[in-house]
């Protein structure tokens, strides 16, 4: 009995384990048969989307086929219809199948070239066709200059010989002069630039002058311009040029320095103009400030910081053709801080924190014929001030005099005493400027000027700055030898008189050795024949009891 209660309750467990196993197969067939179908439903939409795409993709290649097609029709027709085509570079064949077969609309960032959309996909537009540089940069100041022919009469020359003279040698290494020549000529440009560099091949290697001048390409087609503001096609079209001439320099020179002065080829500068602007940016009390104007007539000597060119640049280029510079840099100041619903009296306050005059003006217009043909003006900054020759006579008490002939009233005396400049006859070999010290004198430093704004071409060349010592201090040849004696610089010369310095570029300035001790006389020894009548703008020779050389 026992055992058949056993093996009933046997077959009872085994049947048991047995649906158990059944119930758990049959669950794991249901999971999996639902995870099957997930997956089954995801690859149909992969499918279904990937079908689309397929489907997209056919239409866009048939798009792209008709419009291969087209292009090849009309390309066929070009090169058997059109020379020009036919003698295209392959990377300018390539650009025109490109920009013909782009047909999808994509979203741009506005830039240069949708304000000058004749240069799209022509980047070397922007490219100076001629370039004259030595890569200078890291300066304080920029001083771009635009010039274009003239019919009448060219300033350019005088106006780099004001720039020029009136800079220090340490203001030459701090600062650019770069000249854009806006023809499309390339034998007028070539031309003026040999010109340039016959003058000023110094400057130039230097790294001081640079020339550049846009690529014919650069310019739109100016037949298409709308007359405004009842001017002439003619003004319209100069200005249009003008103001696409300013926007090229300003691209080319804000790399290059800290600051960027806009000039123009005819004008004039006053001594130490570069570091009066200088030092007036630098100590402006706030960087508010978007312009400096060191002239009150139309775009000559306006100071921006070159960080401000590319707003400025953008902002011209989108109105290059309705108005001219000067107007437009007026409505970005009253964009960036005119309230509409202010007075005029209040939006010209606002402009005026960032627009601030320096006075006197730094730079005279001297041009009577404008680059606009036929146009002649007399404009004149009456606020231009007067170049004063010497802030300070201290120059101690001399008899002065000289071997060469004075011009009219320009004698010695007066230009010792900062009265008025000295102004000579061609000199010869062997002339002599001299100043006989009244007693012997302990000198500090020496410093003389040739030419002037007016004449910058009248300088002193090959000239050398002599002193003599008093009678009886007799320094003898072993002395000459001895450096620790005297500055082993001086030399002496058969007459007696120590060779101490030199003219460069018509400036002599230098310290004197205070172990020469007192000195007699000073003169300025002419070694060669000069072409060119001579100015001495600037005599100063400081004691050492007198302050230092401003």
């Amino acid at each position: 009995m026992r055992r058949r209660h056993a093996a009933a309750l046997l077959a009872l467990v085994c049947g048991a384990l047995l649906c158990f196993s059944w119930f758990s197969t049959v669950r794991r067939s249901r999971e999996e048969i639902l995870l099957f179908q997930q997956q089954m439903k995801a690859l149909n939409e992969h499918l279904y989307r990937a079908e689309e795409r397929y489907v997209q993709r056919t239409r866009d290649l048939k798009l792209l086929l008709s419009k291969v097609r087209t292009f090849n029709n009309r390309s066929f027709q070009r090169t058997n219809g059109n020379a020009k085509w036919q003698h295209l570079s392959v990377a300018e064949r390539r650009r025109t199948v490109v920009s013909n077969m782009t047909g999808l609309d994509v979203l741009h960032i506005p830039s240069l070239y949708n304000y000058l959309p004749h240069l799209q996909g022509r980047h070397e537009g922007l490219t100076p066709a001629v370039e004259v540089s030595t890569r200078r940069a890291k300066v304080s100041l920029v001083l771009g200059i635009p010039t274009v022919k003239r019919a009448d009469q060219t300033y350019l020359v005088d106006t780099l010989n004001s720039l020029i003279h009136e800079l220090s040698h340490e203001e030459r290494e701090d600062c650019i002069i770069m000249v854009s020549i806006g023809e499309t000529n390339v034998s007028f440009v070539n031309t003026m630039v040999e010109n340039l560099q016959n003058r000023f091949g110094l400057e130039m290697d230097s790294g001081l002058l640079e020339i550049i001048s846009p690529p014919e390409m650069y310019y739109p087609d100016f037949t298409k311009l709308r007359e405004t503001f009842g001017d002439a096609w003619e003004k319209v079209r100069w200005r249009t040029k003008q103001n696409l001439d300013y926007c090229f320099l300003m691209l080319h020179a804000q790399a290059k320095g800290t600051y960027y002065v806009q000039l123009e080829d005819d004008i004039v500068a006053l001594p130490n103009f570069l570091s009066l602007m200088k030092n007036f940016a630098e100590h402006q009390p706030s960087e508010d400030w978007m312009v400096l104007e060191f002239s009150q007539l139309g775009f000559i000597g306006k100071l921006f910081k070159s960080s401000d060119l590319n707003i400025i640049v953008e902002f011209v280029l989108m109105f290059y053709k309705d108005k001219p510079i000067d107007w437009l840099l007026d409505h970005i100041l009253w964009v960036k801080v005119c309230n509409p619903e202010k007075d005029s009296k209040h939006c010209e306050r606002q402009k005026g924190n960032l627009r601030i005059r320096f006075k006197p003006s730094l730079f005279q217009h001297v041009g009577k014929y404008s680059s606009l043909s036929g146009k002649v003006h007399k404009l004149m900054d009456r606020d231009f001030g007067s170049p004063p020759l010497q802030s300070v006579n201290v120059n101690p008490p001399a008899e002065v005099s000289t071997s060469l002939k004075v011009y009219k009233q320009y004698g010695l005396p007066k230009a010792y005493l900062a009265e008025d400049f000295f102004w000579a006859l061609t000199p010869k070999a062997d002339d002599y400027i001299m100043f006989t010290f009244l007693q012997p004198e302990s000198l500090k430093r020496y410093y003389f000027r040739s030419g002037n704004a007016e004449h910058p071409g009248d300088k002193l060349y090959n000239t050398t700055v002599e002193v003599f010592l008093p009678l009886g201090k007799n320094i003898g040849k072993e002395a000459l030898k001895d450096g620790r004696n005297i500055n082993s610089k001086s030399k002496q010369t058969e007459d007696g008189y120590l060779h101490i310095g030199m003219f460069k570029n018509g400036i002599a300035e230098g310290t004197i050795d205070p172990l020469l001790g007192n000195i007699a006389s000073m003169r300025l020894h002419v070694l060669m024949d000069s072409p060119v009548w001579v100015i001495l703008s600037e005599i100063r020779i400081e004691r050492e009891s007198t302050s230092h050389l401003t």
